[in-house]
Parts: C-alpha cells; sequence; structure tokens
C-alpha cells in the first residue's frame, strides 16, 4: 500500500472515517478507537490497532458488530459496502454446496442460534459449505465463554479483511 492511501485515512474527517469503518466493522467503538488512532504512518500500523481495537471489544460491542452480518450461507441485501463484502466473502462458500449441504448448514444456524442467540459468524472466505458446516457443528458443543470468544476472533478477522479492503480502496 503506497503511502498517500494512509494519508487518505489520516486525513478523513473523523465524522465520515467512522461511518466508513462502521461498514468494516458495525461496532462503533471500535470505529472510533481505530479514527481516533490518528494519524498512523504505515497500513501495517492501521491494522495493529485495528487488531488491538477488536481485541478490546466488551461482549455487548461484540454483539453490535454482529448486528451486520446475515446468516451464513444467506445472500446480504441491499447496496451497502458491508452487503457487498459479504456476498463477496461468502461467494466461495455459496457456490461450493450440494442441496443436501446446503439444507444441513441452515438447520445448523437454526441450532446455533438457539443455543446461543445470536448468528453464526464464520470468516468465510476461501471456505466451502462443507468447512463451515463442520465448523457450525463443532462449535454448537462449545460452551457459552469459549463461543464468545470463538465469535470475538471471526468478528476481528473479517473486520481486518474489510479494512485492509477499505484501505485499498482510497485515494
Amino acid at each position: 500500500m503506497n503511502v498517500d492511501r494512509v494519508e487518505a485515512f489520516n486525513s478523513r474527517p473523523t465524522g465520515q472515517l467512522e461511518t466508513e469503518l462502521l461498514a468494516v466493522c458495525a461496532a462503533p467503538a471500535w470505529g472510533r478507537t481505530v479514527a481516533a488512532g490518528r494519524p498512523y504512518p504505515s497500513k501495517a500500523a492501521v491494522l495493529a490497532a485495528a487488531d488491538a481495537a477488536a481485541r478490546g471489544l466488551s461482549w455487548p460491542e461484540v454483539l453490535q458488530g454482529l448486528s451486520a452480518h446475515p446468516r451464513i450461507g444467506e445472500r446480504a441485501e441491499g447496496a451497502s459496502k458491508e452487503a457487498a463484502w459479504s456476498r463477496r466473502e461468502q461467494s466461495t462458500a455459496a457456490g461450493s454446496g450440494d442441496e443436501e449441504t446446503r439444507a444441513a448448514l441452515i438447520a445448523a444456524n437454526h441450532a446455533y442460534e438457539d443455543k446461543f442467540g445470536h448468528v453464526f459468524l464464520i470468516f468465510a472466505s476461501g471456505r466451502t459449505q462443507r468447512e463451515i458446516l463442520a465448523a457450525a457443528r463443532e462449535r454448537i458443543g462449545n460452551d457459552e465463554p469459549a463461543e464468545r470468544a470463538v465469535v470475538a476472533g471471526e468478528l476481528r478477522k473479517i473486520a481486518l479483511l474489510r479494512l485492509e479492503r477499505l484501505l485499498d480502496a482510497l485515494d
């Protein structure tokens, strides 16, 4: 990433940047923390600060971040940047399963939501439906504290990927 993109990130008006960061991760505290850390000397510094901010989210803040994520395997609707990113992230998984796997994934999603009270979140980029289904089935066996840690980690990985995309798109 060239320095101009980091400079563009650093020079964005705070309100505009926080709005853009909400599309990356729907936890406002995360976006405020990343924006408040400016100026950053490099892309690596932006990503390190974003990683630290994600690791510092409380469980209610993680739940805010989850609010923007559709069920895995469901197509995110709308023209927003976060919907487009979600469709892109799930594109491999969406086309990689048969009807039986898709049906099993829907059932696993419902079982997961019944147990934990929120959507099953997984870093889906590059994963097949079968891999996602196996992860969902495995994670349903987690207790609440263990699963919260996994969910927070998955949200962090998704946010970092999306932040890289945001940075790469800046002029």
